[in-house]
């Protein structure tokens, strides 16, 4: 049973940057060659993918909205799962929640319903 918790979601100011972290734990193996996603959902909006990407790989694909400013990356031992956030903006403002065990190809990454096991979020506040 894997579990996930989040944390470093804060107020910042526009232009400011943020290091999200997610906790893999509760698998027996190291957790690499999965298919993990950060979403987020600002108030009264629907949840939409940020960024995805391949445990233990260098394999990751970023919303439009976030290329060039968002990177996703993972620990060696595949525990953390990191969402490094450059640049903000109020638009980015969100509850954030990783997700794991989705689907990779054809952009299914980017489909929430993919995603089998969810944390709980943390908030990120962007003003100017």
């Amino acid at each position: 049973q894997v579990t996930l918790a989040e944390s470093g979601g804060a107020a910042v100011q526009a232009g400011g940057s943020l290091t999200l972290s997610c906790v893999v734990s509760g698998y027996v193996y190291t957790y690499s060659g999965h298919c993990m996603g950060w979403f987020r959902q600002a108030q009264g909006k629907e949840r939409g993918a940020a960024a995805g990407g391949v445990s233990g790989s260098s394999t990751a694909s970023y919303a439009d909205s976030v290329q060039g400013r968002f990177t996703v990356s993972s620990n060696s031992a595949k525990t953390m799962w990191y969402l490094q956030m450059n640049s903000l903006q109020e638009e980015d403002t969100g509850m954030y929640c990783c997700a794991a065990e989705g689907s990779w190809g054809g952009g299914y990454w980017q489909r929430s319903g993919e995603f089998r096991v969810w944390g709980q979020g943390t908030q990120v506040t962007v003003s100017s």
